[in-house]
């Protein structure tokens, strides 16, 4: 049986990506390109824009990565959501576009459930209980009875975004995790109060309680 391949468009915040894999999950290419906001956070309009800019530049570079022809493509994937309404539709029509100018099926593939299942093929686990962590989502996640169910997520803000936006109030620019991530590998441990309810979770009081604590000087 010969393997199948599909290039996949990715699109649902500030980061456009162009992935080619075959079905046994072997990555011929990865192309991207990651929007950066001068101030603030992602604005919807802003990431739709850039998508549209980069998305006809990406996959011709993993096109050529892939060593392929368009005619070696045997559907097109794109991200459905969770994400950014205007980023999300302009994924979804250059899809179409693709799969329509090539004649294949396309595919909506669920964000989240694309990175559990990434993590899955990475590490060889079966059956696994995901914590799901990214910048707009954070869940307990796992498959049952034929289907991904969630079994807990955060109540208020997705620990990606607490750190985003702790990353923009203290001028530490956008995306604040990276910056996070080194500063605290320099820092040393500060008590902060998180919140736990069952196998939900709470991250605002996290947020506000290390903006007081940089605010003090901590």
């Amino acid at each position: 049986m010969n393997l199948l391949i599909s290039l996949g468009i990715e699109g649902t915040a500030e980061k456009t990506g162009i992935g080619i894999v075959d079905s046994d999950g072997n990555v011929l290419a990865m192309a991207g390109k990651q929007l950066y906001p001068e101030e603030g956070g992602i604005h919807p309009r802003e990431a739709a824009e850039h998508h549209a800019k980069w998305i006809p530049q990406l996959i011709p570079q993993a096109m050529e990565e892939a060593g392929l022809s368009y005619k070696d493509i045997d559907f097109i994937s794109f991200s459905q959501g969770p994400g950014l309404g205007p980023a999300l539709r302009t994924v979804a029509t250059s899809a179409r576009t693709l799969a329509l100018s090539l004649n294949v099926p396309i595919v909506g593939v669920n964000h989240c459930i694309g990175h559990v299942e990434i993590g899955k093929l990475d590490t060889g686990a079966r059956n696994p209980v995901t914590l799901y962590v990214s910048g707009g989502n954070s869940q307990v996640i796992a498959y049952e009875s034929g289907r991904y169910r969630i079994f807990g997520e955060t109540l208020d803000i997705a620990i990606g975004n607490c750190l985003d936006h702790f990353g923009r109030e203290t001028g530490l620019g956008h995306p604040g995790g990276p910056v996070v991530e080194k500063l605290a590998k320099e820092g040393s441990y500060i008590d902060l109060p998180y919140v736990v309810k069952g196998m939900d979770f709470s991250f605002s009081g996290l947020l506000s309680a290390a903006l007081r604590a940089h605010k003090n000087g901590e």
